[in-house]
């Protein structure tokens, strides 16, 4: 655990973004300011492995939770630098994702049931993060979830949006990816009252897993980031690393070039469309809200990234592109994970 400023708020125009990431032999968590020419680490705690999805709850404290197949959850405030922990049981992984909605007691994250190889959401107490119930993904290898900010089609605002991997895998080969053959990947929409069924849709490519969502409030669609496991490298590395849905059909994205077919991370880009980046191409691939390829931009392994209030933020091997330009790390580079969230 480590503080290095006692001050994390930054200057007026500098943006708070929760983030996780390694530090030579160290896992982190913390928070990043972020300014017009420079960046630097504010707050961070050390966790036992490596950390993926997070949270920022509305009181000023964080979620965190491992990468899959991970078994800790974490609550940590970062102002007093007080922690809450929560460990899985023994029959069951986190999948890399927690989410809350405001106002509510309850929390979600994307599990898998070590005994069958199916996807579970963890229906869990806000307060003490433990498990109060869970629901079927109706598939394999869920991954993030997102509660719909507005209706879309026929499912009313709230409806729990679930990207179910597809991967087959095993407990005793972790994130070992077998029989490939048998991918079964979809989104599916969930009752966020008790789970029940309420679409699946799946692409026309079974060796497209869905992994990372994003909701673009302009035009009223969901765009999911996309990685490809084909057998062949070269179907691999033209495939689509972005597919949009609108409430009735999910479809990949057009006239997209290669881009190595791995999607890091996703955001609405402000003013509609979509942003994927792209780490293994060194890019940020932009689309607009039909899942049409717009352009590029070019960043070294462009990972973590998030738009808020018209502004946007992507992380990369040294350095923060985004609205204010380009800013620089103050000291020594870290090695950022695939996500982080705007705070303030």
């Amino acid at each position: 655990m480590a503080a290095s400023v006692p001050t994390w708020a930054g200057a007026a125009k500098n943006t708070t973004l929760l983030a996780a990431w390694q530090s030579g032999t160290e896992q982190h968590i913390g928070l990043l300011s972020v300014g017009d020419s420079s960046w630097s680490v504010q707050r961070s705690l050390v966790v036992p492995t490596r950390a993926h999805g997070l949270w920022a709850e509305a009181g000023g404290s964080v979620l965190a939770v491992a990468r899959r197949p991970g078994d800790w959850l974490l609550r940590w405030h970062p102002a007093s630098g007080r922690t809450q922990w929560h460990w899985i049981g023994e029959d069951r992984r986190f999948n890399g994702h927690v989410i809350s909605r405001t106002g509510s007691a309850t929390l979600w994250t994307t599990e898998t049931d070590l005994d069958t190889a199916q996807g579970r959401i963890g229906v869990r107490d806000a307060a003490s993060l433990e498990k109060a119930g869970e629901w079927a993904t109706h598939g394999m290898d869920p991954h993030q979830l997102l509660a719909l900010p507005q209706a879309v089609g026929d499912l009313p605002a709230g409806t729990l949006m679930v990207a179910n991997g597809g991967i087959p895998t095993l407990p005793e080969t972790g994130r070992s990816k077998r029989e490939l053959g048998r991918m079964d990947s979809s989104l599916v929409a969930l009752h966020p009252a008790n789970g029940e069924l309420l679409g699946q849709w799946r692409l026309a490519d079974p060796f497209l897993s869905l992994r990372h969502l994003a909701f673009d409030p302009v035009s009223g669609t969901l765009g999911i980031a996309l990685q490809a496991e084909h057998p062949q490298s070269s179907d691999k590395a033209g495939a689509p690393v972005l597919a949009v849905w609108d409430g009735r059909t999910l479809r990949p994205a057009e006239g997209q070039p290669p881009v190595a077919g791995y999607g890091g991370d996703i955001c609405a880009w402000p003013g509609g469309g979509f942003a994927v980046s792209c780490p293994r191409a060194n890019q940020l691939a932009l689309y607009d809200a039909r899942g049409v390829w717009q352009r590029a931009l070019a960043h070294r392994e462009a990972c973590a990234l998030a738009s808020h209030d018209g502004r946007w933020w992507l992380g990369g091997a040294g350095s923060v592109l985004g609205t204010q330009g380009e800013a620089r790390p103050t000291s020594a580079p870290l090695q950022l994970d695939n996500h982080w969230v705007p705070v303030a």
